[in-house]
């Protein structure tokens, strides 16, 4: 073979070979980029500040003894030799929380007070309550009363807005169930007239923390009698939120300050001419003694000896005071264990001792307290300080 021809040929051959390569082979696909990590969402209570639980920020350890009755608190009307006399006692660990709403349903109990002299017996919010809510009824009113603000049983509470131990589930009849809802609403739409620092009351959102999915009862939460009371109503679950347990439930309520809400009101029935008479009474005979012919009896647990009343009892609780801190604005509630933040200083509690008459601060108590809160807000701060700084990484 001419040795040119053989030579055209074989570069021939390799061109068609090369040709057919580039037809049959397909196209490099090029390496999709990896996907941008997701953003990192907000968790609720990353603005919230953590609590300074330190022993050497407190400032007192104080007690008080709720008047508790397992059916719920006493609203009626009797008439005694010759006088009408109205009980308003017995409720609980939401005194404060129910006060207008039972002062309320007290007046109701006598059809016409405009210009009626009436007798109010005791100084603690359900007196002074009820007797600021005859004044408005037109009631000319003397309270009676062994105490008064600051060194009443209602100074001592926390001021949380919410009826809780008011009474035993299983022993609530349909008629106190009635009662206790009415005053309840009658309460939560007064105190809201009342927002402002004059009264110390104002708005803050209360956080309940559990391990568990939050429990719906009878009263709170979705289909409870009271969930529209609960205002910015929200559950939020594992990697939601920055507390340190599973689950939270959100709602906004209303956070009375005791030392200057008292003071307000007390000020309030005097400057209405309300007279108040320093005077403790030793048995029923001198109360129905009084010159006046109606009379409110709003004595709290001293009912239970002047009025015979052996279902009422003592439940004892106990505050730590801690130094204010001002950039806290939020309640926490966790098991046992609840923080406050008061003009006047946060508020660390959660005992309910029943049948506890002993007024005396337990140390235990209060070291178990704060040590078991510190470490709650401790461990909050560190999801909280973890969290933000993904958030400026991102």
């Amino acid at each position: 073979m001419n040795r040119r021809r053989s030579l055209s040929l074989l570069a021939g051959s390799l061109a068609v070979t090369a040709s057919c390569k580039r037809r049959d082979e397909k196209p490099a696909v090029p390496q999709a980029s990896a996907p941008p990590p997701a953003p990192v969402q907000r968790l609720e209570g990353a603005d919230l500040v953590p609590v300074s639980i330190d022993p050497t920020l407190e400032t007192r350890t104080i007690t008080g003894l709720r008047p508790f009755r397992p059916s719920g608190f006493v609203l009626r009307r009797e008439e005694r030799e010759g006088k009408v006399l109205v009980h308003n006692y017995g409720h609980g660990g939401a005194g404060i929380t129910l006060s207008w709403g039972c002062a309320h349903l007290a007046a109701n109990l006598v059809p016409s007070l405009t210009g009626l002299s009436c007798a109010v017996i005791g100084g603690g919010v359900i007196g002074l309550s009820t007797a600021r809510m005859l004044q408005l009824r037109g009631a000319r009113v003397t309270v009676y009363t062994d105490l008064l603000p600051p060194e009443t049983t209602s100074n001592v509470a926390g001021g949380h807005w919410w009826p809780v131990s008011v009474f035993d589930s299983n022993k609530r009849t349909p008629e106190f169930t009635a009662q206790f809802l009415e005053a309840a609403r009658f309460s939560f739409r007064y105190f809201q007239r009342l927002i402002g620092p004059r009264w110390g009351v104002r708005w803050v959102p209360s956080y309940y923390l559990s391990d568990g999915e939050p429990d719906n009862g009878w009263m709170a939460g979705p289909g409870g009698v009271l969930h529209e009371t609960q205002i910015g109503f929200k559950d939020f679950g594992p990697g939601e939120h920055i507390f340190p347990a599973a689950y939270a439930r959100r709602f906004h309520t209303m956070l009375i300050d005791p030392s200057i809400y008292l003071e307000t009101l007390l000020r309030d029935v005097q400057v209405a001419g309300g007279a108040i008479e320093i005077r403790r009474f030793a048995s029923t005979g001198e109360i129905l003694g009084l010159p006046e012919q109606t009379i409110f009896n709003c004595t709290g647990l001293g009912a239970r000896e002047l009025f015979a009343d052996p279902e009422l009892m003592p439940v004892k609780g106990q505050l730590s005071i801690l130094m204010p801190q001002a950039a806290v604005n939020y309640n926490l509630i966790s098991g046992r264990h609840y923080m406050f933040p008061r003009a006047d200083g946060i508020v660390l509690g959660g005992t309910f001792e029943r049948g506890q008459w002993n007024l005396t601060p337990d140390d235990t108590v209060k070291q178990r307290v704060i040590a078991e809160q510190k470490v709650m807000f401790e461990t909050m701060g560190k999801i909280r300080d973890e969290h933000l700084a993904a958030l400026a990484r991102k």
